[in-house]
């Protein structure tokens, strides 16, 4: 107990430069979180900026979807837009053959 006393004694700041230690203090807790600030930066402008503007712009495609476009849904089915219903979108992967999608999985549409 008496050696964890003098540890945390020893680790205290000099008591003679109680102003300027305030100071001094100040700019190394600065220093301190400068990296992660940085390190924050850099993911926002490299991964989550990106990101949301990817994510806008599959919502404004969603948005603009329209019966007779082809298009393509996140497990590779290929298709033409039937009908749409609500959060459905009826697809024709074959003659006569039209399935359900939920529109959310609908990635992107096939242009030729």
């Amino acid at each position: 107990m008496l050696n964890l006393i003098s540890l945390v004694w020893a680790m205290a700041p000099p008591q003679g430069r109680a102003a300027g230690a305030q100071g001094e203090g100040l700019m190394s807790l600065l220093l301190t979180f400068l990296p992660l600030i940085i390190i924050f930066a850099i993911f926002y402008f490299m991964l989550i900026r990106p990101q949301q503007k990817k994510m806008k712009e599959h919502q404004k495609f969603l948005s603009e979807l329209r019966p007779g476009q082809r298009v393509f849904t996140a497990g590779g089915i290929v298709g033409r837009v039937v009908k749409i219903e609500n959060d459905i979108v009826w697809l024709e992967v074959e003659k006569d053959v039209t399935i359900p999608v939920i529109k959310g999985y609908i990635s992107g549409p096939i242009n030729q």
